[in-house]
């Protein structure tokens, strides 16, 4: 093919591409159908479309398939153009340039029709329908039909008293007061009484929640009117938020209304609630812990006084205001007997060496020595088993030693109890302390606000939602036909 001819074909199909709208133009399909249709007319056009058509699908195995035919045609016919003769050559110019003026007009009507039948049918695509309706539809609601929400605010903080201002350095110290409490619980118990049952049914009571909710906003955010009290619970949940500040530990409280004055009314009927639980929830803990704490003081105290009346009881009983001491003073006076025998005994033994038995001085020894034996015995008999020969120490033939055990066992429960008294003192002052501790308070950082505009529902973002939404879907289907008919 020379040059010329070559020439004469991109030019042709450059006035095509003037020619056809770029919606055919860039259609690999509606350019495969141009191609067939000029292949009965022009079949090196034909050709040169078919391999713009490769260009935009170049993996498609029937696009190959036609443009090698197409390819075939064209060296076929370029060698029979070839063997005619000049003359004829001159004469199809002329006949040429005639039919390609023809031809052009039959184009320009051709794609001016297929420019139309595009144009009039790409609103009865599928797409439309599956893009353009429901998001008019979805946007006349938002911006017309949907109900006004109001939201009103408030803002709480739980507190604790400062025990430590109260007492001694000491005092604080063993009752561990300085010591950080766990607020993160307490706003968590918070946040979960003002979402539960409890509260549900409390509001329900005094401000009829229910009915707020069937009759007020539009079909589409209202409580059905067949609810149920789970129902009517989720719908109240999904209405009230509730945000904790982990660092300050601040409770914002957020409530939706249909009106203004009924969120506002919501929100403070539910700061008073929680305010209310809060602090009976400190109380009860304090009372019940100081009961319990009463209780066992009072069994101490009962175990001293009951050990003292025994060993009061013990005293009167045996004539003795000091056991010990009593027996103390016994032992002393043997153990003198005792020394005063052994030095009479020398002493007698060291006459005797010098005088006579019969020896006034020996004679007068002897019948001391003799009398502090007898006293002798007579003290360790009261030390063994006394027969109640002393009037200071009746005890029933019982032995001092068994009286001063006896004793040694009372002082002893006398000594416990008094300890266990002093401990349960100090136990009964620290959970006082602790009591004290327990209590808390629901401080209000932000009373209900009044809102004056809605916030809900949010018209732009949800429609520039929506949008983003339908496109992703639109562009997965399309991705999903696309391999599929590529399959086929």
């Amino acid at each position: 093919m020379s040059q010329q001819a070559v020439n004469t074909i991109e030019q042709r199909f450059s006035e095509l591409h003037k020619k056809t709208s770029p919606e055919v133009w860039n259609n690999a399909d509606e350019l495969f159908k141009l191609s067939q249709q000029l292949e009965k007319t022009d079949i090196y056009l034909a050709r040169r479309v078919m391999q713009r058509v490769r260009t935009l699908q170049p993996d498609r195995p029937k696009i190959k398939i036609h443009l090698k035919r197409l390819s075939d045609e064209v060296a076929l016919h370029a060698k029979q153009t070839q063997t005619s003769s000049s003359t004829e050559t001159s004469t199809k110019q002329s006949e040429n340039k005639k039919n390609s003026e023809e031809k052009n007009n039959k184009l320009d009507n051709f794609f001016s029709k297929l420019n139309n039948n595009f144009s009039s049918k790409k609103w009865a695509q599928p797409w439309v329908l599956l893009l353009a309706v429901p998001f008019v539809l979805f946007a006349f609601y938002q911006l017309v039909w949907a109900a006004p929400r109001f939201e009103s605010r408030a803002q709480l903080i739980i507190q604790q008293p400062d025990g430590m201002a109260t007492m001694d350095p000491s005092m604080a110290l063993l009752s561990g007061l300085g010591v950080g409490g766990n607020s993160t619980a307490d706003t968590e118990i918070a946040k979960a009484y003002i979402h539960s049952e409890d509260m549900l049914n409390y509001l329900q009571t005094h401000n009829n929640l229910k009915e707020h909710y069937q009759n007020g906003g539009d079909v589409f955010s209202r409580l059905s009117s067949d609810a149920s009290i789970e129902d009517l619970l989720k719908f109240y949940i999904d209405h009230t938020t509730v945000e904790i500040d982990e660092a300050s530990g601040v409770i914002k409280i957020l409530v939706q209304g249909f009106t203004p004055e009924f969120a506002n009314t919501l929100t403070q009927a539910i700061v008073n609630r929680a305010e209310w639980y809060i602090n009976s929830i400190g109380h009860q803990l304090a009372d019940a812990q100081l009961q319990f704490i009463r209780l066992e003081h009072a069994k101490v105290e009962q175990r001293l006084r009951d050990a003292q009346k025994n060993t009061l009881a013990f005293q009167q009983k045996n004539n003795l205001l000091d056991p010990e001491a009593e027996g103390l003073a016994l032992q002393q006076i043997t153990y003198g007997l005792e020394g005063q025998i052994a030095t009479k005994s020398a002493q007698l033994k060291g006459l005797r060496s010098t005088m006579t038995e019969k020896a006034p001085q020996v004679v007068m020894l002897a019948s001391e020595l003799s009398a502090l034996k007898k006293q002798l015995e007579l003290e360790r008999d009261r030390l063994s088993t006394q027969q109640g020969t002393n009037n200071n120490i009746k005890n029933n033939g019982t032995s001092v030693s068994e009286v001063l055990a006896q004793f040694s066992d009372l002082k002893i429960e006398l000594e416990l109890a008094l300890k266990g008294y002093t401990s349960s003192e100090v136990s009964l002052d620290k959970a006082r302390i602790e009591a004290y501790r327990q209590l808390k308070y629901l401080v209000v950082v932000e009373s209900a606000t009044l809102p004056q505009d809605n916030k809900y529902p949010a018209t732009l973002y949800n429609i520039l939602l929506f949008a983003v939404l339908q496109l992703m879907l639109f562009g997965i289907g399309k991705i999903v036909l696309a391999t599929v008919k590529e399959l086929r």
